[in-house]
């Protein structure tokens, strides 16, 4: 398993994959560690999640630089991720105790009511896009909730694993969270292990429906988020400059590698002209360049496969009449220019498909009502973004797009405070709030009859 620098493609660092015998060891010592950690008093797992957080405030330049150098990730937006990490820490620390207060419930018994107890292990199978947050989102409420974690990572970012193992044994959670460092076939063994109590996968489609499959079969609980081609619909009466300004930024954000981030810019007929003009302004204030540089907030893709998709996705775009209004290209090893692209129609791979790169393309609707439609028009439904100076309306518009969460007049975004997941091939479940902290427990009812 080799670590490589996306921006220079040199070698970092190698490392031995675990088998499946070594892997029997790790679960063993966290199904101990699960039996001790579930029974420690609720302000003692507060106090080491509030270490944990302590650490990454402590040494976020450091645990950025490797996110940078693992993935390609612009500094700037390593260190964000690093500061997120801490917040859900901190969120959790702070609220789990009340999230899993029993809950009494009015019966003509003596006395009922509802408790929420930890299931034990939980293996996450986590992507590189965002190789700290996606890691802590689903493991933070999990442990808070009393169960431990084993972590399956993307197999280009072993250093971010096993910097993350670090960090949560210098908090004092010892053999509570553990990476392994495996592959694909040893992480589906896994989930047939009887020790193993639920998974939590981010990923693809097809990741996702072959660990359903798996997981169904074996019964283990689990939490899916999987692609997203979120729309972003914008309105005869939105604020552009306000419109467009967010729309770069939703769309180019990890360039332009996010599930949620903006990948459909519907576009009312009667503004469509100036959307264009001002988006392309705002695309033009891009940097792209060496990700550890400040002042750069376009870095190179994560994969030279990557680069390679994004190239025939517009090649096909182009061959069936779409234009090209700025950009699109790729330039030296995995480093692409920021592309937008117009004209576009159903049948082109640029909507079919995932596009996970800094490439917009623009659909030109002639009302609401069909922008709606077309925001539907997809197999996926994790996020969306509604904008108009008329909120009332936007609402209205809300409870018609077919999706996990809508942002009105804001950028799709993931916030510890609220639930997080999608519906159709997004996936199922949800992370983060209570939602996300009740996900992976036994939810018991307690009745004392006379």
């Amino acid at each position: 398993m080799k670590s490589i620098n996306p921006a220079t493609l040199r070698v970092i660092k190698e490392f031995n994959r675990l088998s499946y015998e070594d892997c029997q060891k790790e679960i063993e010592k966290s199904r101990r560690a699960f039996f001790e950690w579930k029974k420690k008093p609720w302000a003692n797992k507060a106090k080491l999640l509030k270490n944990v957080s302590s650490i990454l405030k402590r040494n976020k330049n450091e645990y950025a630089e490797i996110i940078t150098s693992e993935m390609g990730k612009p500094i700037a937006e390593s260190i964000k991720e690093i500061e997120k990490c801490a917040w859900v820490c901190e969120y959790y620390a702070e609220n789990s105790k009340r999230m899993l207060k029993d809950e009494t419930v009015k019966t003509e018994m003596k006395k009922s009511y509802v408790s929420f107890e930890p299931l034990g292990i939980i293996l996450g199978i986590m992507p590189w896009n965002f190789p700290f947050w996606q890691v802590f989102r689903f493991a933070v409420p999990a442990l808070a909730a009393g169960n431990t974690c084993l972590l399956k990572h993307a197999s280009n970012v072993p250093i971010c694993s096993t910097t993350i193992e670090e960090i949560f044994n210098k908090s004092g959670m010892k053999n509570v969270f553990k990476s392994l460092l495996i592959d694909s076939h040893t992480a589906m063994e896994l989930i047939e292990n009887g020790l193993i109590n639920g998974v939590s996968l981010t990923g693809s489609v097809g990741a996702g429906k072959k660990i359903a499959e798996l997981s169904g079969k074996n019964l283990k609980k689990l939490v899916l988020e999987l692609g997203g081609s979120d729309p972003y619909i914008v309105l005869k009466d939105a604020d552009l400059k306000s419109c467009c300004a967010t729309a770069i930024k939703a769309r180019m954000i990890n360039s332009g590698q996010s599930c949620i981030a903006a990948k459909r810019f519907i576009v009312v007929k009667e503004v469509a002209k100036e959307f264009e003009k001002l988006f392309v302004e705002q695309a033009k204030l891009l940097k792209v360049g060496n990700p550890m540089n400040e002042n750069t907030t376009i870095g190179p893709l994560a994969k030279p496969e990557l680069a390679d998709a994004l190239e025939l996705q517009i090649k096909d775009a182009v061959s069936k009449g779409a234009k090209i209004l700025y950009g699109g290209y790729r330039l030296k090893g995995n480093f692409f220019m920021p592309g937008i692209i117009t004209n576009v129609e159903d049948d082109m791979k640029i909507l079919t498909e995932e596009t996970f790169g800094p490439i917009a393309p623009i659909i030109i609707v002639k009302d609401e009502k069909e922008a709606i439609k077309v925001a539907n028009n997809t197999e996926f439904g994790l996020g969306a973004s509604i904008w108009t100076r008329n909120l009332k309306k936007a609402e209205k518009l809300a409870k018609e797009i077919q999706t996990g969460t809508v942002f009105i007049n804001g950028m799709v975004r993931s916030d510890p405070r609220l639930p997080f997941g999608g519906i159709k091939n997004s996936g199922f479940g949800r992370e983060l709030s209570h939602y996300g902290i009740k996900e992976f427990v036994n939810i018991k009812t307690v009745v004392i009859d006379k």
